[in-house]
């Protein structure tokens, strides 16, 4: 074994004298020893890493959202998310606007149309929405709480014809009992107690996997704790779960939307109705970002 001095590899490294002797004295250089005070090196040794030097993260999904969504970025993964998640999830509870409708209040902030009449809640709430993604991207990492969801439900709503009546409670919970799919849902008295359980049993989960974003969604749209806006707030809620934990997120879209209903209907005798819907938009969502060439 032929061995070398300080200054030797210190040249060889090119780094500095100082260095080479710290990482000999911390135990780095494999080989190393002192004779009186001089350190012999291994001439094979290798330069040990530096400890302080950062690790590169994966860039996720959400790294991308947030970046583009900063620095307004049109034409990417940002801008199909807001344009598609919007129109869809809107669609599926009502709304007439179009795909382009939509796409054209996201890009210009304007709506054009022609001989054609448009209901102002449409407009409100596609605008609502995309301030309501925003906001999920931004807190995808945050726990989800009860302040969360009601200020997404807040935002959703806020400026509509519902925020006007007075028993309509945009971002609180129902004073109005109500229905869904023909099914009782929690009573206003019941839901503040049962979104309490919900959440304490959702978050006492360490990572969660898909299943358990779409268990939280059945249970969150059984107790429908809004008076309108239930099914939007869960989707995003969803999105954000994804999202927060590196799960390929999905988008039900119109083609989708019966066998998403019938999935929340009979999850609890079949989880595989609503598990395979999803799994079918998170196919979707996959080629969009093969397509954007980002990783998953």
């Amino acid at each position: 074994m032929q061995y070398l001095s300080v200054i030797e590899i210190a040249e060889k490294w090119n780094v500095s004298e100082r260095s080479v002797r710290n990482y000999c004295a911390h135990g780095r250089v494999p080989g190393a020893f002192l004779s009186g005070k001089t350190w012999n090196i291994p001439e094979n040794a290798e330069k040990p890493e530096r400890i302080n030097k950062k690790e590169e993260k994966p860039i996720t999904l959400l790294d991308i959202l947030q970046n583009e969504k900063k620095n307004k970025y049109s034409g990417g993964i940002y801008h199909k998310t807001q344009i598609d998640l919007t129109y869809n999830s809107n669609h599926i509870e009502g709304s007439r606007l179009t795909h382009d409708q939509t796409r054209y209040i996201f890009e210009t902030n304007t709506i054009g149309v022609e001989n054609e009449v448009l209901n102002v809640d449409d407009v409100i709430e596609t605008a609502n929405h995309f301030r309501c993604i925003d906001m999920i991207i931004d807190n995808a990492k945050a726990a989800l709480t009860e302040k969360l969801i009601k200020e997404l439900h807040l935002i959703l709503k806020n400026g509509t014809s519902d925020s006007r009546k007075d028993w309509f409670s945009v971002g609180d919970y129902k004073k109005m009992p109500n229905e869904v799919g023909g099914m009782d849902t929690a009573l206003p008295e019941e839901v503040a107690d049962r979104m309490k359980v919900l959440l304490t049993e959702y978050n006492a989960k360490g990572k969660k996997t898909l299943e358990d974003v779409l268990e939280f969604h059945v249970k969150f749209e059984r107790i429908h704790p809004f008076q309108d806006g239930n099914g939007r707030v869960g989707r995003l809620i969803m999105f954000k779960e994804c999202l927060k934990y590196n799960i390929v997120p999905f988008i039900i879209e119109d083609n989708l939307k019966m066998f998403y209903y019938r999935g929340l209907k009979e999850w609890n005798d079949e989880k595989g109705y609503l598990t395979d819907t999803c799994l079918t938009a998170q196919d979707r969502y996959k080629s969009y970002l093969d397509y954007f060439r980002i990783g998953y």
